[in-house]
């Protein structure tokens, strides 16, 4: 899963893709260097994010999906708004991904009248305040307890969990050792039942590991690409396609040869 931030303040690429022709360019860019899917976004989630108005975000993420769909690529929109979710299902996305777990209000039945599939995230918090004391007994378990009972909701809203992939929401409202131990143990969300979608890349835990500013984080990303599809990880959301790709072809043959 290709990462495609159509906003001005992301952590990583921030302004970079916020004008059309330029976000359309890097889509075209990662379906080269091999993405199966590309993630469009409209509203930054990094720590002390601030809000965006439906309509803006309407805007931004709709005529690039369309587009982005019309190269005959698979689209999800990251996003945790219903009016959101809607429109892009009307524009043609094939995922919602959302680091909400659709629990803004409306967001549950707008999942279930697209019937699309949906990637349910684990945050404790919201961006703004996410990091500011981030506190668990046992993050595995309670994150895992967590996306279980989203499961459940979902199915109780009418969509099936053949529909469903969780996260477990690494650098969201979590400490360094909080996303360690969650790699660690990220087998334990693979046997939930449905894929797991880990996103890692070049985030700050990847800085504080290795003293790296964000763009120097592409080893460190990779490193924990591995980790997360040695633990059963199904979806890797990257910047870095190519490399990632590279990763995952030499993951897959020496599997086959097992």
């Amino acid at each position: 899963m290709g990462i495609l931030n159509v906003t001005p303040d992301s952590f990583s690429d921030g302004a970079k893709y916020n004008q059309f022709d330029k976000a359309l360019a890097h889509a075209e860019y990662m379906l080269a260097e091999g993405a199966d899917i590309i993630d469009i976004g409209g509203e930054s989630t990094r720590p002390g994010a601030a809000e965006v108005a439906v309509a803006e975000e309407i805007e931004r993420v709709v005529p690039l999906i369309e587009r982005v769909k019309s190269l005959g690529a698979r689209v999800s929109v990251d996003t945790s708004k219903p009016e959101v979710m809607l429109a892009a299902a009307d524009a043609g996305v094939d995922m919602i991904n959302d680091v909400r777990a659709l629990q803004s209000p409306g967001a549950l039945a707008a999942a279930a009248a697209c019937q699309l599939p949906v990637c349910l995230m684990h945050m404790q918090g919201q961006p703004r305040t996410m990091q500011a004391n981030p506190q668990y007994a046992d993050v595995v378990e309670e994150v895992r307890h967590f996306l279980i009972e989203r499961i459940h909701a979902c199915e109780k809203a009418g969509i099936a969990s053949r529909l469903l992939s969780i996260d477990p929401g690494f650098g969201f409202g979590k400490t360094l050792t909080h996303n360690i131990a969650l790699l660690n143990h990220l087998s334990a969300f693979s046997q939930l039942g449905v894929p797991v979608l880990a996103g890692m890349s070049r985030k700050s835990m990847l800085g504080q590991i290795t003293g790296r500013e964000v763009h120097d984080r592409m080893p460190a990303s990779l490193a924990v690409a591995l980790m997360a599809m040695q633990q059963g990880a199904k979806i890797i959301r990257v910047h870095d396609v190519a490399e990632t790709a590279d990763v995952r072809k030499v993951f897959i043959a020496c599997r086959k040869e097992q």
